[in-house]
């Protein structure tokens, strides 16, 4: 990979959820730029304006910050090469649309939109893939004047070459070569002087000096067009490289809005608004997403620092990668695990509050450690722990009958537990678990079913963090309340 400083960009539209897909684009955008001394820029290509979404360019900005990913130029920061919304950069799109027109490499095309339907049906019925028929291809300069002079609508094409072949470049795939007449005349510029993708992105990422530019596979289509629009301006070509597509999780097909809709049910998601909400961190995501489609160990693992000591364009490949959530549950426990403590207490902080719950952050702090190894996604705190910042707790009755004994037995081991607990003048580890130990050998009666009782009374559930420890954060006072609602419970039954 050459050393000279990149320029890349992310340029997603403003018409829905920011995604997987927009994501590893940026990252790899982002990993380049930073590892050359380079720029990392954001374009908004909102040009597409019956499908552009309000919120959606928020949502982009939003998903961004989160992932980690600054840029150094953008909508909502500046640059010198601004404006950074297409909106705002019509009129560079006409000029160029007209130095194309001029040079003969693009033409005013006056077809109306039920013309050119009619002809796609025709097409259709004799078996032919639809693709403009050329009726102003050849139409005479002068005439082509004079309508546009008469106010006539029309839309600018670009005039696809066609004999011989396109030979396009990607950096993973090598020479692409497409027979030119397989190519469609496309619009470039629409009746109401908007530009299509295929002329605003080239002209963009000319006029900004991308060097590098990363998308998605399904752009490979009008890859010879692109880049003859490049060769008919005469400007030097970016590196192209085409990332691999991702495939639902069955490894079968790409991934669609109905494996979307499942995988949200299942506790996922390829949105990254939901990503924070579902108890992702931004360091497991992109660990998770950076691996699918760069060719090193699937298992290693990697901060955003070690990713762009490591990141090279040379080792991205063309395989399609099979989106799998076990390995994000797998990388996003593993960062879970490297986070420190008042790091990790301070992002499963939130989702107590969300559960109303009033956090004392001196007890968070004892917390964490005891929840760490538990938690796959940071809102694991919540089965695992929010027992500790309640006021009380309602246990399954029947959850407190120890295994092989009845309600009244157990109701006797839990008043004897409680005795135990009343005599000692503080409930820490030290204090309390050796009496107990005593009274579990005394009884005969095995320290599952003794503690198994004891845990569901103090915390309310079966499985929870090392008993002994919870329950000196906890409190004393908490806990012999919560043993003796226990005892009521079990005397009830």
């Amino acid at each position: 990979m050459a050393l000279k400083p990149a320029r890349t960009r992310i340029a997603p539209s403003p018409t829905g959820h920011m995604h997987l897909g927009t994501a590893r684009v940026a990252l790899y955008d982002y990993l380049l730029a930073k590892k050359t001394g380079g720029q990392f820029i954001l374009r908004i290509e909102d040009t597409d304006l019956k499908r552009n979404v309000p919120g959606s360019e928020q949502g982009i900005l939003d998903g961004l910050r989160w992932l980690g990913l600054q840029y150094d130029e953008g909508p909502d920061v500046g640059g010198k090469y601004g404006p950074y919304r297409q909106t705002e950069r019509r009129e560079i799109y006409s000029q160029h649309a007209r130095i194309l027109v001029a040079n003969g490499s693009a033409y005013p095309c006056f077809c109306s939109a039920d013309q050119l339907e009619k002809t796609k049906q025709e097409q259709m019925k004799r078996k032919e893939n639809p693709h403009y028929d050329g009726t102003c291809r050849d139409m005479d300069p002068d005439e082509a004047a004079r309508r546009m002079a008469d106010g006539q609508a029309y839309t600018i094409r670009f005039r696809m070459p066609k004999e011989g072949a396109t030979i396009a470049h990607d950096h993973l795939r090598g020479d692409i070569v497409t027979e030119n007449k397989q190519l469609n005349d496309y619009v470039l510029l629409k009746s109401d002087g908007l530009p299509t993708y295929h002329l605003a992105a080239i002209v963009d990422d000319h006029e900004m000096e991308i060097t590098h530019v990363l998308r998605g596979s399904e752009w490979l289509g009008t890859f010879p067009l692109h880049v003859n629009i490049v060769r008919a301006f005469g400007w030097e070509e970016p590196i192209w490289i085409h990332l691999s597509v991702f495939l639902k999780p069955s490894g079968k097909g790409k991934m669609s809005k109905r494996e979307t809709a499942a995988a949200i049910k299942d506790g996922y998601s390829i949105f990254i608004k939901d990503l924070d909400e579902l108890g992702f961190t931004p360091e497991g995501f992109l660990n998770w997403s950076a691996l699918m489609g760069w060719g090193v160990a699937e298992d290693d693992v990697m901060d955003l620092d070690q990713m762009m000591e490591r990141f090279n364009i040379d080792h991205l490949t063309s395989s399609p990668a099979a989106i799998n959530f076990q390995k994000l549950d797998h990388f996003n426990a593993t960062h879970i695990r490297l986070f420190s403590t008042e790091d990790l207490g301070g992002r499963i902080k939130p989702y107590f509050i969300r559960e109303g719950l009033n956090v004392n952050d001196e007890a968070l702090l004892k917390i964490v450690p005891l929840l760490r190894e538990r938690l796959v996604t940071l809102d694991d705190c919540l089965s695992f722990g929010s027992f500790f910042f309640k006021e009380d707790v309602i246990p399954n009755p029947d959850d407190l009958i120890a295994k092989g004994l009845d309600a009244k037995q157990s109701a006797a081991i839990a008043r004897r537990m409680y005795e135990i607990l009343l005599a000692q003048s503080d409930i820490s580890h030290e204090s309390c678990e050796p009496p107990l130990r005593v009274y579990v050998e005394e009884s005969g009666l095995s320290a599952n079913q003794v503690f198994g009782i004891l845990r569901v009374a103090t915390t309310g559930q079966k499985v929870s963090p090392p008993l002994f420890e919870s329950m000196e954060i906890i409190g004393r006072e908490k806990c012999l309340a919560r043993v003796l609602k226990a005892i009521e419970l079990l005397e009830k039954l």
